[in-house]
């Protein structure tokens, strides 16, 4: 990426030929500033596919730990597969190694209630639950922890999209497939970055390891060539958001992007209908199936723009596409828990790899291009691509899909904005999403005359609960103050 960069900025006029490094140099700062995290040399990046090669890799490494397992996931389920977990977890645990989880506590919903954490403990692990509601914190504990990371002995870090769940294995005997999904697998001195990132979290969560046992990056042998970017991403850093923003803006020949929950806001649907319209192959590949329903259809609002402006579409045939996964070029790619919406890039901790190896994204796109065959591409009614073949048993879906495609619209927020503003004329495929709106507006406000209990109670519940903890929180400052 950091060539890909010098190669635009020597396209420039006032570039001289001899100023490559330098320019080369540019390039690192503004990834590096934009990321929020250095490039890393050095390293050996292992790209994992699925559950089938992500699961046997984390026992593997754990099986083999030494002095320390640290797990940050998002689920781990009260299934087969996450008691089986936990299980070796703690056996590590009882042979003396430090083990430490930090779960979210929405993502692993009653598990840890009912006991699912019970054996590590007991064995001698550490668990701790991240960001729990608490009635002080008012709305802040909306805000998920959705990292999905493993470093075993502070020498391999797991990055990836994958939670401890069946889901991701499946089952054949119920004719379930098992979720697509992505990972790597992370050896060499970006492991000190992603021990940091998992000791700040730690902390977060009432925590604390003695800094003094974490490596820096210059004490780890490198294992490798391939320059990593680890990206720990906090609420309202958004460097995820601005990194994917910046390689959408200098991608030269193509942008291939995998995304499970694709709830794109303004500047980046843009960014990509700008690519593609400057000759970039880009192409989304997502769902058409989700565990959380409501956002395919969500979603397919904003295919009729990308597709009028280039960008190819393609939908998931299986039960669910999972993976969070980037290639640009033949050099960049990205690999992590970050998905392509606002709550992923502002809301929630996440955490992703940024890859500059041409090996790493050549594995990837190969990877992308068989993901395509199990995939069915959404066309326009009249649109000047052809349909890739699907299964037969996908046909109709397939249809459908591309029918639903014709009747979307470039963001149900953009067409509101237009209407209440005035900003531009309004087509007759976004009657719709106006009706919709429209629709439960005008159902709020006859409630609010007729009934208006129905909404005045609980928006009083909801201040009342606000006003408090901002009171308590003050209270709290102050007492930190006096004790000072």
């Amino acid at each position: 990426m950091i060539h890909l960069m010098a190669r635009r900025l020597a396209a420039r006029p006032k570039v001289l030929p001899g100023d490559r490094a330098a320019l080369r140099a540019a390039a690192d700062r503004a990834l590096s500033r934009t990321a929020g995290a250095p490039l890393v040399a050095g390293n050996d990046v292992r790209v994992l596919r699925d559950a089938a090669e992500n699961y046997p890799a984390w026992d593997a490494a754990i099986d083999e730990a030494r002095s320390t397992v640290h797990v940050e996931m998002y689920i781990v389920a009260r299934d087969a597969v996450g008691r089986r977990f936990v299980d070796r977890l703690a056996a590590k645990a009882r042979q003396g190694v430090t083990v430490r989880v930090l779960y979210d506590w929405f993502g692993c919903g009653f598990g840890p209630a009912t006991g699912l954490f019970r054996p590590l403990v007991e064995a001698g692990g550490e668990v701790r639950v991240f960001n729990p509601p608490t009635f002080t914190t008012a709305l802040g504990w909306l805000r998920r922890d959705h990292r999905k990371l493993i470093t075993v002995d502070s020498r391999t870090a797991f990055v990836s999209g994958l939670c401890v769940s069946r889901k991701w294995v499946g089952s054949a005997a119920r004719g379930r497939a098992p979720w697509r999904d992505t990972g790597v697998a992370i050896t060499g001195p970006a492991v000190a970055h992603a021990e940091a990132a998992f000791a700040d979290t730690w902390q977060l969560a009432g925590g604390l390891i003695d800094p003094w046992t974490l490596p820096a990056a210059e004490d780890l042998e490198p294992t490798g060539t391939v320059g990593v970017r680890l990206v720990p991403t906090e609420p309202f850093t958004a460097s995820m958001l601005r990194l994917d923003l910046l390689v959408s803006s200098l991608a030269r020949r193509r942008l291939w992007i995998t995304d499970a929950y694709f709830l794109d806001h303004g500047p980046y649907l843009e960014s990509l209908r700008r690519a593609a319209a400057d000759g970039v192959d880009v192409r989304l590949l997502l769902p058409r199936d989700s565990d959380v329903g409501w956002t395919v259809p969500a979603a397919r609002t904003l295919y009729r723009t990308l597709l009028d402006a280039g960008v190819r579409v393609f939908e998931w045939n299986g039960p669910m596409i999972h993976a969070k996964t980037a290639v640009a070029d033949d050099r960049w790619a990205r690999v992590g828990s970050t998905n392509l919406n606002v709550s992923s890039w502002i809301g929630n901790w996440e955490l992703d790899v940024a890859v500059e190896d041409e090996g790493v994204a050549a594995i990837l796109a190969s990877h992308y291009l068989e993901d395509l065959e199990q995939a069915t591409e959404i066309v326009l009614r009249h649109g000047r691509r052809s349909r890739n073949r699907a299964p037969a048993s996908a046909g109709a879906r397939a249809r459908g899909s591309a029918r639903r495609a014709v009747r979307s619209v470039s963001g149900v927020g953009r067409s509101l904005g237009a209407a209440v503003t005035g900003s531009r004329p309004l087509g007759d495929f976004e009657i719709v999403p106006l009706v919709g709106a429209g629709a439960a507006l005008l159902a709020g406000a006859v409630l609010a005359w007729f009934v208006p209990s129905l909404l005045v109670w609980p928006a009083v519940a909801v201040s009342a609960w606000i006003g408090v903890s901002l009171l308590a929180e003050a209270l709290r400052l102050l007492r930190s103050r006096a004790d000072s």
